[in-house]
């Protein structure tokens, strides 16, 4: 593949912005989201577990239910798609050996018993919390992967902590499912009436982010 050039790869990322008004008028095409979808799934992950699963509300009238439990942030109902990534909760011995499968039908030989091993002993050197806390600090990779695709394709994102998980949760089944709700990124085109477009980025100088040892 021919690399982005780095004026592209930033240019992408000075023109995103967490999309307060999005144009619900405007909907993303099909093989746009495809594409997105599939930078999901090639998200990396600790072990390559994958721990998650990504959910997306299609349903207008489930998506206008969860604006009350979202601080009434009308991103996730206004934007073409809501993404919900829900970490899973279910991640045990069985999860791994489902995984361990999945290897070897890809690639096409045995033998990960060590490899195998090795992800049965940190799940199980972590409790419940510990592991659940685990599970959701991956979410964020598949975020921070989704959100740069995003960019690169001209589509905006909002980035979204501002809900009640366990309202999600209810109202999407998650509990059943073995899932809870972790973090929302509305997608779609931005309103012309969101002021907060062209306002500036306001970060830190890069000598105070950045040090080298």
């Amino acid at each position: 593949m021919d690399p982005l050039s780095p004026d592209t790869i930033l240019d992408a990322l000075k023109w995103r912005y967490a999309t307060k008004t999005f144009d619900p008028s405007k909907k993303i095409p099909a093989d746009q989201w495809s594409a997105l979808e599939d930078s999901l799934v090639l998200t990396p992950s600790s072990f390559g577990l994958q721990p998650w699963e990504f959910v997306i509300v299609e349903n207008p009238e489930i998506r206008e239910q969860l604006v009350a439990h979202s601080w009434n942030q009308r991103q996730v109902a206004d934007a073409s798609h809501l993404l919900i990534i829900a970490s899973r909760t279910d991640i045990d011995e069985a999860y791994v050996d489902h995984f361990v499968k999945r290897v070897e039908e890809v690639r096409g030989e045995p033998g990960f018993t060590a490899y195998r091993d090795m992800m049965v002993g940190f799940i199980n050197n972590l409790d419940s919390e510990g592991l659940k806390h685990w599970a959701k600090q991956q979410t964020y990779i598949a975020l921070g992967q989704f959100m740069s695709v995003a960019a690169l394709m001209g589509i905006d994102a909002c980035p979204m902590e501002g809900f009640v998980a366990e309202q999600y949760d209810e109202i999407l089944g998650f509990k059943e499912k073995n899932l809870t709700s972790s973090v929302l990124c509305p997608a779609g085109y931005r309103s012309g009436e969101d002021k907060y477009a062209h306002l500036p980025k306001v970060r830190f100088e890069k000598s105070d982010l950045i040090s080298r040892i």
